[in-house]
């Protein structure tokens, strides 16, 4: 593993108790940050935060994202708790299962935007105005080859992902020149939990257009993802990084 130093930095990782999430999480504290997880999933957050305690300081919040009084709370606690925020990773994120696009129900459509889309923009406004004070951020998205190909039988994950984009972009120009950079990422699928809300043939669609012939793992995200939160990313903002395999045209 290559060595990034996140020494002295409070990162707060959404949808930290399981997948791409908790990889993140426990890159950062390897490399020296302190982690603060915030999930929806109390039970797994606490397993989460008991298995990763060992790495170094973890701090574990369960917030519904899509409530803004519950991200503001949280975004207290964990300032009251470490002094500030540096980085923040938006991962979490539901698929809302499959179906074509008439036949997705209205209220699961609304669900998978809140929870990828406005989530990410509650978060975001809790925290930015703490980074902006000190002169010092990072935000990494967690968006999705989907957003940027539109997955058929996915048009509400799709659509989120493709919404998380713009917004990486449009918060990154607003930020550019005071110290706060955002950038995105968007993964080709990786076999987590996610996948328990997909169709198998919907899983296979996805494998049949990855170049590399297999899914994305964790770790590789990780790497990535905490690469976007260092010092040693200065100059990229509002960009979109692919991590696809080979899958993305552009």
């Amino acid at each position: 593993m290559n060595s990034i130093d996140l020494s002295g930095r409070v990162a707060v990782v959404t949808g930290g108790a399981q997948g791409i999430g908790y990889a993140v999480a426990e890159r950062m504290l390897l490399s020296g940050a302190s982690v603060v997880l915030w999930d929806v999933d109390a039970p797994l957050l606490q397993q989460a935060r008991d298995a990763l305690a060992a790495l170094g300081s973890v701090d574990a919040h369960t917030v519904e994202l899509t409530d803004e009084l519950a991200v503001e709370a949280a975004t207290g606690a964990a300032l009251r708790a470490h002094g500030h925020i540096d980085i923040l990773v938006n991962n979490a994120g539901i698929t809302g299962g499959n179906g074509s696009t008439w036949e997705l129900a209205p209220e699961v459509w609304r669900r998978v935007l809140e929870v990828n889309l406005v989530a990410p923009y509650l978060t975001c406004r809790a925290v930015v105005p703490h980074m902006l004070q000190r002169g010092w951020g990072r935000i990494v998205n967690i968006a999705s080859i989907a957003g940027k190909e539109g997955n058929p039988n996915a048009s509400h994950y799709s659509a989120s992902k493709a919404g998380l984009i713009a917004l990486t972009k449009s918060l990154a120009k607003e930020t550019a020149t005071r110290g706060v950079l955002v950038n995105a990422v968007t993964p080709a699928a990786a076999k987590t939990a996610i996948f328990d809300q997909m169709s198998e043939q919907h899983i296979g669609f996805m494998l049949s257009k990855i170049p590399m012939g297999r899914f994305l793992q964790v770790h590789e995200a990780a790497a990535l993802i905490a690469w976007l939160a260092s010092d040693d990313c200065s100059f990229s903002t509002g960009a979109v990084f692919d991590i696809s395999g080979g899958r993305a045209t552009y």
